[in-house]
């Protein structure tokens, strides 16, 4: 019986969100109380890896975020390959209105931010922090209000998180890289190589992918890159679909990696890796923080890009593109219901506590407390404001419709 609901529960699509909430809160609860010194004790526990001439020294939170998070790139990677070959991305014209909203929800939050922390060059560093959309938590509110939203506005607002995702990765590529190994580099070049050979070859046993996508996580995390562009890198190399022949070596049948690998890796990411990240990355010492920490242009900026920002940049380049008629409006959806799914886009949650781990690595703990503040307030002013408007947004039809049914009928008795 217990199990049943359990089951029930997570499938639903907003389970994620709840799951994410729930570890938040409890990260919170437990850095707060006594138990938090062995809350923090586990996060720096070292662990080693050694193979040969390799070694991997890190601590708990490192293999996490380096680690695990790369399996989480792999999965928004494959998303975003699918999505391409057989999904809305694969035509321009569906692709342009997310794309655009996109664009301006990178942009727009970047210059707010710019606005609070522009005297403060340490500050600065987290200037991308309100660029990317936590895909999983943006999508499980929406999905909240079930019909009242039209599928077409979920299909927008998955794309448009997709794509911003994309524009994240190609931020930490660009602006959050260390100093680079060439050797290394090459290494991981090397790897990519023979994993488009294999692509090639329509090698469809995963495990070879697996190998040369381990071997090339290895040297991306030596090279300096940030290694959890492997993930994406390796999604990219995964066929679609490859040919073979049934047992009689007769009829051809198809067979998807793509799809294979997708189906293990989504409730793995969904249910343990992302939650586990935000348990170990929301933990915010609050007795440790005062007035000036929590006004400070860091903790300000966040939450104005997130919750003002994110808005307004996806709303206003999505309006001007379709005024542009570049693209236009999803179907059976208001400008209403668009405004309510642009507010959700600044839930930024796993991917702005993923960009800030990097952005403020090895800074002062008040600093790192205080900017993950702004990411939880402006990322639960977006849910609650967002799920409003949605709310609001969909009685709307539903009046229209009485006044049409009532013009009917009254029209008819004429």
């Amino acid at each position: 019986m217990h199990s049943s609901y359990v089951d029930k529960f997570f499938k639903k699509d907003y389970a994620v969100s709840v799951l994410l909430f729930a570890c938040t809160f409890f990260a919170l609860i437990l850095v707060n109380s006594p138990l938090g010194k062995y809350y923090n004790a586990f996060l720096n526990t070292p662990v080693e890896l050694t193979i040969g001439p390799i070694e991997l020294h890190k601590d708990v939170l490192l293999w996490i975020n380096d680690g695990l998070m790369g399996l989480f790139f792999l999965n928004v990677g494959l998303e975003i390959k699918k999505e391409v070959l057989i999904g809305e991305l694969r035509s321009i014209k569906n692709i342009m209105l997310p794309v655009l909203g996109a664009i301006g929800g990178i942009v727009v939050p970047a210059l707010i931010f710019y606005g609070f922390t522009h005297n403060d060059p340490v500050a600065l560093k987290g200037w991308a922090i309100p660029a990317a959309t936590d895909i999983a938590f943006a999508v499980g509110v929406i999905s909240i209000l079930g019909k009242r939203v039209p599928s077409s506005l979920k299909t927008f607002l998955l794309t448009l998180a997709i794509v911003d995702d994309l524009g994240a990765i190609l931020i930490i590529a660009f602006f959050y890289t260390a100093k680079i190994s060439l050797f290394s580099l090459a290494v991981a070049l090397g790897c990519f190589v023979g994993l488009l050979i294999l692509n090639l070859l329509h090698i469809r046993k995963l495990f070879w992918y697996s190998i040369l996508g381990l071997c090339m996580w290895v040297a991306l995390l030596k090279s300096g890159i940030h290694a959890t562009l492997a993930g994406v890198l390796i999604a990219m190399t995964i066929p679609q679909e490859v040919k073979c022949k049934d047992k009689n070596q007769t009829e051809k049948k198809s067979y998807s990696p793509l799809a294979s690998l997708t189906s293990i890796l989504h409730d793995k990411v969904n249910y343990f890796v992302l939650p586990l990240f935000a348990f170990t990355n929301s933990g915010v010492v609050f007795k440790d923080l005062d007035a000036n920490d929590l006004s400070s242009p860091i903790t300000l900026g966040i939450i104005a890009a997130l919750f003002f920002g994110k808005q307004l940049g996806v709303f206003l380049f999505s309006y001007i593109g379709t005024k542009l008629k570049i693209t236009k409006l999803p179907e059976n959806t208001t400008w209403l219901q668009l405004y309510g799914a642009a507010i959700l886009c600044g839930i930024g949650f796993t991917m702005s506590l993923f960009i800030s781990s990097l952005a403020f690595e090895g800074s002062l703990s008040h600093i790192i407390d205080a900017n993950r503040v702004g990411i939880l307030i402006g990322s639960m002013l977006s849910a609650i404001a967002g799920v409003f408007v949605l709310k609001l947004a969909s009685n709307k039809p539903k009046v229209n419709c009485l006044k049409d049914i009532s013009l009917n009928i009254s029209s008819k008795d004429m």
